[in-house]
Parts: structure tokens; sequence; C-alpha cells
């Protein structure tokens, strides 16, 4: 089961993702979670420290060709293969890859290139890989989540929020990404606007998944850097995203 998250940056996609992986990593399943964002912003999230990107190694690569250390006749892509998979991060609960980016001002598009190859290789390893997209609409563009089973669109009460999440949806129809599931989920909720929001919202023609409501504990974690998937599991946040995945996966962690 793959699962992405997406939506416009700012409105809480790694902290979505990061409580996914939290809950699934419960399972005894085998999880792994993918940060696609440049940003990279899920394994802080996740406590994880990150040594090696995927960008980081395809540069790496890229300066061994160069320097003629690569044998001649040598599949690249098997040594850049042999290389991601020894950049896979293991941890008790889930495993994490980082994609990061290249160097330099190059185009994020091959490391794009690389995440789809990566997701058809993996996804016969693991039981839920959970995919941090890159904020906005590229990653539908590019086709990076076109093998992806459930796509969650996160959008906070904004107004730009709720149009690039409108955007997400039209786009996937127009390319004919055909997800087997696509949900909206509305992040950082006061309840006194929540009868407004799911109004305007119910024009989008997304299914809504839930709500995570405001969570001043998320802001408190954040200030003082701790990582939330270190969230209390009867927090509110927490709660909010596992009835969500009750709704997206008939999701039950007994």
């Amino acid at each position: 089961m793959i699962i992405a998250v997406s939506g416009k940056g700012g409105t809480g996609k790694t902290m979505v993702s990061s409580t996914l992986v939290k809950l699934l990593s419960t399972t005894g399943k085998d999880v792994l979670a993918i940060d696609a964002d440049p940003d990279s912003n899920l394994p802080e999230a996740l406590g994880v420290i990150v040594d090696k990107t995927v960008g980081d190694v395809r540069e790496e690569l890229k300066k061994d060709t160069a320097a003629g250390n690569i044998p001649p006749g040598a599949n690249k892509w098997d040594i850049l293969d042999y290389k991601i998979m020894e950049s896979v991060i293991e941890t008790r609960g889930f495993d994490l890859l980082v994609m990061g980016r290249p160097e330099g001002s190059g185009c994020y598009c091959a490391v794009n290139n690389m995440l789809r190859k990566i997701i058809e290789t993996l996804s016969s390893n693991y039981d839920y890989i959970v995919i941090d997209t890159e904020a906005g609409l590229e990653h539908l563009s590019r086709r990076t989540t076109h093998n992806v089973d459930i796509m969650l669109v996160v959008t906070d009460p904004s107004h730009r929020g709720i149009l690039t999440a409108d955007r997400i949806a039209e786009l996937a129809k127009e390319l004919e990404i055909n997800f087997k599931k696509l949900f909206l989920i509305l992040n950082r909720l006061k309840k006194e606007d929540e009868a407004d929001l799911k109004q305007k919202i119910s024009q989008i023609g997304l299914e809504l998944a839930g709500v995570i409501y405001e969570d001043p504990l998320i802001s408190e974690f954040d200030m003082a850097g701790k990582p939330l998937i270190n969230l209390p599991d009867d927090s509110d946040s927490v709660n909010a995203v596992r009835r969500i995945l009750e709704t997206a996966l008939n999701f039950n962690e007994e």
C-alpha cells in the first residue's frame, strides 16, 4: 500500500506524514517513509539523523563516472540502485529514505525520475510506503506519484491552501492519474470556522477524510524542536490522524 501526502507548502503535510508513520509502525508491518520534498523536513519530524540522501548518492556517482572510477561497461543503474539501498535508514519501527536534491542549482527532475524507479523497486518489500511529497503540483506533472494507491491532499483553512488542493484534484484528473482513493484533509481548523469551511471545500469535489483541529501541542513541539513522532498517542492530532486512517484504509491498530 503506497500512501502519498500532498498539498501546498506549510499546510502540515509533514505532520500528517510523520503521524501516519507513527501509527502504521505500531502494526508490526514493514513501513518505509520517503521524504520526497527537497526541504527534507520529515527526518526531523521522525527524530532521525540523515547522513546521506539519494541526491547525494547521485552526485557521488556522477563524480566517480567523470573521474573514470566506474569500470567500462558497468551498469550505472545497478550501481546506483545498490548505493541507494545502502542509504535507507533502518529504525526500530520503520525505514526512511530521503530523496534530497542535487548539489548546486541542478534540476530536481533527475531525482524525481529516480523516485519513480525506487518506488517500483521497493514497493514489493514493504507493506506500507508513506511519501511526503514536494509541495504543490510538480509530483503530479512529473508523474512521480502515479503508482500511489491513496493520495491524501492536506490543506489548511487558507484560500491558497484550498485552491492548491482543488488544482491537485483537477490535474490528477487531466493527467488521468487514477488513484485508488483520493481524499482531502483539513488541517489547523478552528471549530468556530468548521461549518463555513466544510461548505467551501464541498465545492472541490474531494471526499473529506477528516479534520485536524488547531493543536497548541504541535506548535509547542515545533518551537522546542521535538520530533512530532513523539506526540502522545492520545493527543488530539494523533487521534485525528488515526480517524483519518480508519476512513482512508479501514485501519485498525488491533
